[in-house]
C-alpha cells in the first residue's frame, strides 16, 4: 500500500499549527461534504481522506508518531501497531471529525495505511467500524416586535414535517440565537441528534430607541404643564403611566423611569430603566387674549431684569 501525505491531502506545510490544520480541514470539509456533492463518488472518497489526515494532524500525538515515522512507514509494521503493548494512547477519537459548521457525517472506515500504522481503537488489525455521528445542524431566522420582545412570545413552524415550537423569553436580544436541542437532523449509527439555531430579529421602533436592557424615548409637554409643573402621561412597554413634573421643566430634560426599561433576559424581576426626553410643545393659534397675557408677562419679565441690573 501506498503511503499517505496527510500534509499533502490537507494542502498545509509540515510546520503548520493546530490552528493552521483545523482552518484547512473545515475549508476542505465544506468542498467535499457528500451533503454538498450528492452522487460524487470522488468528493466522497476525497472527503474520507481529509477526515483521516484530521483525525492523525489534529491529534498531536498521533502527529508525532506519524512525523517520526515518515516514507519509513513499513519497517514500522513488523512492531505492533501503536497503541497495543507500547506506552503512549491507544486509538482515541476525541479529535476525529471535528467539523463543526452543523453537516451530518456519514460512516466512514479509515485506510490500510491508518490502519497498518495505528492499528484500531482497540489496538487490532483493521476491522470495519461503523461510527456515531451527531444529525445536521439547522439554521432559521425569525423576526419578533419589541412588545413580544419584552413580554415573550411563541412561534409554531414545521421543519422536516414535524412541528415545532419555540417560546421566547422576556428580554430576547436582537441578533440573539436561541437553541432547539435535537430537533435537527437524525444522527447517524446512534449519534444525537442536530439541533436548530433560530436568530432573533427586531425591526427599529417607532417611539423607543433600546440600548442593552435600557429604553429611550421622547415625550411632548405642553408650555403651560412644563411652566407650572402637573402631570404628563408617558407611554411605556407596559402602557401609559402619570407622572408628575417639576415646575419650569426645562426642553430637553431626561428623565429616569427606574425598572421601566427591558427585562434582564433570564432573571426574574430585573428590569432597565427608560429614559424620556421632554420636548415643550409650544402653543399655536393664540387668542387675542392670549396674546395679550404673554405680552404682559413679557413685559413683567422684562420689568424684573431691569430693576435687577
Amino acid at each position: 500500500m501506498d503511503y499517505k501525505d496527510y500534509y499533502k491531502i490537507l494542502g498545509i506545510s509540515k510546520t503548520a499549527t493546530a490552528d493552521e490544520i483545523k482552518k484547512a480541514y473545515r475549508k476542505l470539509a465544506v468542498k467535499y461534504h457528500p451533503d454538498k456533492n450528492p452522487n460524487d463518488k470522488s468528493a466522497g472518497e476525497k472527503f474520507k481522506e481529509i477526515n483521516e489526515a484530521n483525525e492523525v494532524l489534529g491529534n498531536p500525538e498521533k502527529r508525532k508518531r506519524y512525523d517520526e515515522l515518515g516514507e519509513n512507514w513499513n519497517s514500522y509494521q513488523q512492531s505492533p501497531p501503536w497503541g497495543q503493548n507500547k506506552q503512549g494512547p491507544g486509538f482515541n477519537n476525541d479529535n476525529a471529525y471535528q467539523y463543526t459548521t452543523g453537516e451530518q457525517f456519514r460512516e466512514s472506515d479509515f485506510s490500510d495505511f491508518f490502519e497498518s500504522v495505528f492499528g484500531n481503537r482497540f489496538g487490532g488489525g483493521k476491522q470495519s467500524r461503523a461510527r456515531a455521528f451527531k444529525g445536521q445542524d439547522y439554521n432559521a431566522e425569525m423576526q419578533i416586535s419589541l412588545e413580544e420582545a419584552y413580554s415573550g412570545t411563541t412561534r409554531q413552524f414545521e421543519l422536516d414535517n414535524q412541528k415545532l415550537q419555540l417560546k421566547t423569553k422576556p428580554g430576547t436580544k436582537d441578533g440573539q440565537v436561541l437553541r432547539l436541542k435535537g430537533k435537527g437532523g437524525k444522527g447517524v449509527n446512534g449519534g444525537a441528534d442536530g439541533d436548530v439555531y433560530i436568530t432573533v430579529h427586531i425591526p427599529e421602533h417607532p417611539h423607543f430607541k433600546r440600548k442593552e436592557d435600557d429604553l429611550y424615548c421622547d415625550a411632548t409637554v405642553d408650555l403651560y404643564t412644563a411652566i407650572l409643573g402637573g402631570e404628563a402621561l408617558i407611554r411605556t412597554l407596559r402602557g401609559p403611566i402619570k407622572i408628575t413634573l417639576g415646575k419650569e421643566t426645562d426642553n430637553g430634560k431626561v428623565l429616569r423611569l427606574k425598572g421601566m426599561g427591558m427585562p434582564v433576559y433570564g432573571k426574574d424581576n430585573e428590569y432597565g430603566d427608560l429614559y424620556v426626553k421632554v420636548n415643550i410643545k409650544l402653543p399655536k393659534n393664540l387668542s387675542p387674549k392670549e396674546l395679550e397675557l404673554f405680552m404682559e408677562l413679557s413685559n413683567i419679565k422684562n420689568t424684573s431684569h431691569a430693576k435687577a441690573v
